[in-house]
């Protein structure tokens, strides 16, 4: 009995982490203390891999670094400098993806008051990604280039654990695969080596939960939707 109700508030609190967990799209200026940064990295690292490569690397920068990290990048995309993904994009949403990922889009949109079909402000909202959403820092995660689409798949699995252990510690966090539009610049800023191969970013930081664009949810598929079982 004791069992049973101990693993029944275990899965309660991973329930209550998920739920809660959102995309943040305005942060306070408030930045994270090294120690609590540091428990987030120690928790995520236990992360499991493919035969425990973990080929996860994390560069995070904060302060002056993550401003100057800001500005070029944000400069780059502003240009219309053409997309430099190191991993293959989805080449096109089509059915219940688009239709997922039109909803998504338009409840952000319906949220900023940002009318339907308005490209320019549809754009000016993009280019947040980079200002990081006024996050005070970024983490940028890349992976070794001869593990492939392997180490990208144990990095998402990274980032997941990251995002879910800020959120038990009070932060916000936002995945962003847009930073990794302009990999290459990314290795050039952060003197990286060229066999690495940049995955996603992350900001993170407190969330502003009175900004109007953290009000929003997006919606879940059911398991009817998503899962298959056979027993025969």
């Amino acid at each position: 009995m004791d069992a049973k109700v101990n693993q029944n508030d275990r899965i309660g609190v991973l329930d209550e982490l998920l739920n809660e967990r959102y995309s943040v799209r305005a942060f306070l200026p408030k930045e994270v203390d090294r120690d609590t940064i540091a428990h987030v990295l120690t928790t995520a690292q236990r992360t499991a891999s493919w035969c425990n490569s973990q080929p996860w690397q994390v560069l995070i920068a904060s302060g002056a670094a993550k401003e100057r990290f800001r500005k070029t990048i944000y400069a780059e995309a502003a240009s219309g400098a053409k997309d430099d993904h190191d991993f293959t994009p989805p080449r096109e949403y089509v059915g219940v993806y688009l239709k997922r990922r039109r909803e998504s889009g338009f409840q952000l949109y319906n949220t900023l008051g940002i009318i339907r079909g308005d490209k320019m402000a549809y754009a000016k909202q993009a280019l947040e990604n980079y200002n990081f959403f006024g996050a005070p820092h970024v983490a940028i995660i890349h992976t070794n280039e001869p593990l492939g689409i392997y180490g990208a798949i144990d990095c998402g699995a990274y980032v997941s654990n990251f995002m879910l252990a800020a959120q038990a510690l009070g932060l916000g966090t936002i995945p962003q695969a847009a930073l990794a539009r302009h990999s290459g610049l990314i290795r050039r800023h952060f003197d990286l080596p060229d066999d690495r191969r940049v995955v996603c970013g992350i900001s993170f930081g407190y969330a502003d939960h009175a900004h109007k664009v953290n009000s929003y949810r997006t919606s879940r598929a059911s398991v009817a939707e998503t899962v298959t079982f056979l027993d025969e």
